[in-house]
């Protein structure tokens, strides 16, 4: 990392213990550090790849004592084959266009993200996010960022077609990284979720990138199983990166 940043290494902070939010009964701790300034776009290039996430201007990545349940995924692209599950997904979602935006806050995002948040995660950290809040997520950041935003090519009627689904999206030097996804959860048919990740997939293939980085996933939750869906997947360990075994 110095040889990318100099005498100008990275300042970092360690959390106060909070309740786990992936393992009950756990506390986790967090080390952070900020991008900001000239560096930030390199920063998060390298930090990304040693494991780390991105929030606004911070990121940060566990770092709980006496556990090692979060693991960092990255899925590899130019490997990857969708099996028939994956295409029957794409396939219903071939009315879908997906529009890369820059990284501005909208009302229509807002409302959507609020709709998602009550019928998925109303007990989660974000529930409470408000129209700032959500500004905040979107736009606090010195990235290369942007959202994408989903809508239906064949939707009738006038003006715009209203949005389905989005994704605030960071581009690395080596990979797409998947900040935070939302979707419209009343057409479930349409498995949105898993249709971003494919997209994502043919995205970074078309901008010439080997990995989508999906964050962490933990073995013992539930809601974190579907990243293992994603295969041939790499994940972080002590000796870096490694082929996770299917």
């Amino acid at each position: 990392m110095t040889e990318h940043f100099g005498n100008r290494f990275p300042q970092f902070y360690i959390t106060t213990p909070q309740p786990c939010p992936y393992l009950p009964g756990r506390y986790e701790k967090k080390v952070f550090t900020h991008l900001l300034g000239e560096n930030a776009v390199a920063l998060n290039n390298v930090l990304t790849q040693s494991g780390f996430r991105r929030s606004q201007n911070i990121a940060y990545r566990p770092a709980c004592d006496g556990c090692s349940a979060c693991v960092s995924v990255r899925i590899v692209v130019d490997e990857f084959e969708p099996n028939r599950s994956f295409r029957r997904v794409l396939a219903r979602n071939e009315d879908l266009s997906g529009n890369e935006m820059p990284a501005r806050a909208t009302p229509e995002q807002f409302s959507l993200l609020r709709a998602y948040l009550d019928e998925r995660h109303a007990e989660g950290g974000m529930a409470d996010m408000t129209s700032l809040d959500y500004v905040s997520m979107i736009e606090d950041t010195n990235v290369m960022t942007s959202v994408i935003e989903y809508r239906s090519s064949t939707a009738s009627g006038e003006g715009k077609p209203p949005l389905i689904a989005a994704a605030l999206t960071d581009t690395l030097e080596d990979g797409l990284s998947m900040v935070y996804s939302f979707f419209d959860t009343s057409v479930e048919e349409r498995s949105l979720g898993t249709f971003m990740v494919l997209d994502h997939i043919r995205r970074a293939k078309r901008k010439g990138l080997p990995y989508v980085y999906l964050g962490y996933w933990v073995a013992d939750c539930r809601k974190m199983a579907y990243k293992m869906r994603y295969r041939p997947l790499e994940a972080l360990g002590m000796n870096g990166w490694e082929r996770h075994p299917a």
